[in-house]
């Protein structure tokens, strides 16, 4: 509950939160090719709009750089005025999600498939954002950013570099600085810094435009709308509905588990998602997910209720509103750099070594599913590691093991477990190395699944062989 007894909290904690969401705003921003007002306007909807639901009481909503490369994509195939359209129809989706009390099925998802997205999505990230350091356009598409590697660094502008690198340093230093003084993002510190020096200096390096705020908002218009009839804008909007989706409630169960407050509701959460969403395509701003970054600094500073993330909406318009110019004087190359920062964290390096120790199968889709969104987009690439994921669990879950016992002269033969056409070569193989002429009896009494494909193949096994009386197959007299 918002009380008079937790605003000093709730106070403070917005300030923190407010200082870390400014530079991540603008960056995804630039980083997405749309104005960098509109991820402010993300970041502030986010507050005073989704900050108000139920959902969660600490989790904090804002551009995320986990959908930049997705947001990059619809910006370059429908331009900005497209993007708005498709982020309305992803915030609809949600609230539809969230009406039939979808949410809890987002859990269900594979964490390997997770921990690869969050992978290629960093890849992608970090291969986009060393062109921006470096001050040079970067070619379509990461596979050919990726061939253009050692043409970069002839051709960066290697003061922007230095920027962004100071910026980088900053950053991973600031945590190691006492406790009093990282209540100061490091990410708003390496920016703060990167913008003096060159503001000193005088460094001839590329910085942000800013047209203001009521400029850069544009609502579609309803012609806009004639973008739907592309079977891949829509495949784009189900793809952000989905993708944020996953991300809020998998940042929901991280961020429940570092306080001892009320807990996530999921669905409630959804709809409160696809509210944002829906008022950010409106304006024609980015679409919005809860952010792990922004949320776990609302909860170490002490945040008690939603309070603190409304409050923090207020903090990001007032800075657009009163000190727009501001922006102006930040360099690109540093913003690259907290994205390039962003990116490195979202490699699970950890995830990868502890899979490969205990569940190789899992690591292996784990990588598969980054090496494909590197290799097409994020939402073909997602769709691989789901496959792959569905795949590897049919496999496992399909186990059949055949025991032969002698009783007597008879050979008694039992299948145990699964009998699918996966385990199929298996299970012939097993039969046909069976002694010639010798009478076998078919148990299939341990078999909790036989289907259509390994039934038909049993029965053209058993034609094959003289049965024993009474031994009969499913499908014609019954199961001995």
């Amino acid at each position: 509950m918002i009380g008079a007894d937790t605003f000093r909290e709730d106070f403070g904690a917005s300030v923190v939160v407010a200082l870390v969401a400014l530079p991540l705003c603008v960056g995804v921003a630039v980083a997405s090719g749309v104005p960098a007002e509109l991820g402010i306007v993300t970041g502030v909807v986010g507050g005073l709009v989704t900050g108000w639901f139920r959902g969660s009481a600490l989790q904090v909503s804002g551009p995320a750089a986990g959908l930049t490369v997705l947001v990059y994509e619809a910006v370059q195939a429908h331009g900005v005025s497209g993007l708005g359209v498709l982020v309305l129809v992803a915030g609809l989706l949600q609230v539809g999600m969230g009406a039939l009390r979808l949410g809890r099925w987002f859990r269900a998802i594979s964490v390997a498939v997770v921990h690869g997205m969050l992978a290629g999505i960093g890849l992608v990230l970090i291969v986009s954002q060393l062109y921006a350091v470096g001050g040079v356009e970067a070619p379509g598409g990461t596979l050919a950013k990726l061939g253009a590697l050692p043409t970069l660094v002839a051709r960066a502008d290697w003061t922007a570099v230095a920027l962004g690198a100071g910026t980088i340093v900053l950053m991973a230093g600031w945590r190691r600085m006492p406790a009093r003084l990282r209540l100061v993002p490091g990410a708003l510190v390496g920016v703060a810094a990167a913008t003096a020096v060159c503001g000193v200096l005088r460094l001839p390096v590329e910085r942000v435009r800013v047209t203001g705020v009521l400029d850069a908002v544009r609502p579609p218009a309803w012609g806009e709308f004639g973008v739907l009839a592309s079977v891949g804008a829509c495949g784009t909007a189900l793809a952000l509905a989905l993708i944020a989706s996953a991300e809020t409630l998998f940042s929901a169960a991280a961020v429940d588990r570092m306080h001892e407050g009320p807990k996530t509701r999921y669905d409630r959460e959804l709809v409160a998602q696809g509210i944002g969403n829906a008022v950010c395509g409106l304006l024609g701003a980015l679409p919005m997910t809860a952010v792990i970054v922004r949320s776990a600094a609302n909860v170490e500073a002490g945040a008690r209720t939603r309070a603190s993330r409304i409050l923090h909406g207020g903090w990001l318009l007032l800075f657009a509103v009163a000190v727009p110019g501001l922006l102006e004087a930040v360099p690109l190359a540093a913003l690259a750099g907290v994205l390039l920062h962003a990116g490195w964290k979202l490699l699970p390096a950890k995830a990868v070594a502890a899979l490969w120790r205990t569940h190789r199968g899992e690591a292996v889709v784990l990588v598969a599913t980054a090496g494909a969104i590197v290799a097409t987009n994020l939402f073909e690439g997602v769709l691989v590691g789901l496959g792959l994921a569905v795949a590897k669990a049919a496999w496992e879950t399909s186990h059949v093991h055949i025991e032969e016992v002698w009783e007597g002269d008879e050979l008694r033969v039992q299948v145990l477990g699964s009998a699918s056409f996966l385990r199929l070569p298996k299970l012939l193989d097993a039969l046909e190395a069976l002694p010639p002429g010798q009478p076998v009896r078919l148990d299939l009494t341990g078999t909790g699944h036989l289907d259509h494909a390994c039934l038909t193949a049993l029965h053209g096994w058993e034609r094959g062989r003289a049965p024993l009386p009474g031994a009969r197959l499913p499908g014609r007299e019954g199961i001995t």
